[in-house]
């Protein structure tokens, strides 16, 4: 572990750097947003039947602070949670589900153009914590995305944003072949695809 401390510390002040830095280009902001989740494999996966279910809302928080003077770091969180009913196997009767997803990412946005309104590109990685009747798992994912933030005033905007998330949820590598040095191999990885649209209210600090 002692080789990581220097490395660690040495990034901790550099981006303590870059973010005193950024309080004399920009300000950091704070966007609350809602919108509409589509994608319905998570709750597939937890039913271990075909769900006639798109998506549900979402929602949650993202904090953006100033890197450059084009660029932002963006930490993200979202909540998406999913009610459904499905018929008994046996026929006795309906059981109900309930299906929770949350998103749990860091990366970068960059804007595209200054003024009143800013289209933008962002992408983030971290992880995915998904939970139903009892069971929960966390899992990797990365999403990428854009939009658009308008400012009628300085400190006041609204963000519109389209992002797609996707999480590995099973992955498994074989070895096809190996000569002296090199070895050729195979990556058999499951893939959840989520699509998600938003609005939210920025708050300029």
């Amino acid at each position: 572990m002692r080789p990581l401390i220097w490395p660690a510390v040495f990034a901790l002040l550099l981006c303590a750097a870059r973010i005193a830095e950024a309080q004399t280009l920009d300000r950091v902001e704070v966007t609350a947003f809602g919108g509409y989740r589509f994608g319905g494999e998570f709750y597939e996966i937890a039913t271990g039947r075909p769900v006639d279910a798109d998506g549900a809302p979402s929602f949650g928080v993202a904090l953006n602070i100033p890197f450059t003077r084009e660029t932002q770091i963006e930490a993200l969180v979202t909540h998406q949670q999913a009610r459904f009913s499905l018929r008994a196997a046996d026929g006795a009767g309906d059981t109900r589900f309930r299906v929770i997803v949350d998103h749990y990412q860091l990366g970068g946005l960059t804007e595209l153009g200054p003024g009143r309104a800013r289209p933008f590109l962002t992408g983030s990685l971290g992880l995915t914590h998904y939970a139903a009747s009892g069971d929960h798992e966390v899992r990797f994912s990365g999403s990428a995305g854009g939009g658009v933030k308008l400012f009628p005033t300085p400190r006041v905007g609204v963000r519109l944003d389209g992002r797609l998330f996707a999480t590995v949820v099973d992955a498994e590598a074989d070895v096809l072949a190996c000569t002296p040095g090199i070895c050729v191999g195979s990556i058999d990885a499951w893939i959840v695809w989520q699509v998600d649209f938003t609005a939210g209210l920025v708050i300029r600090f």
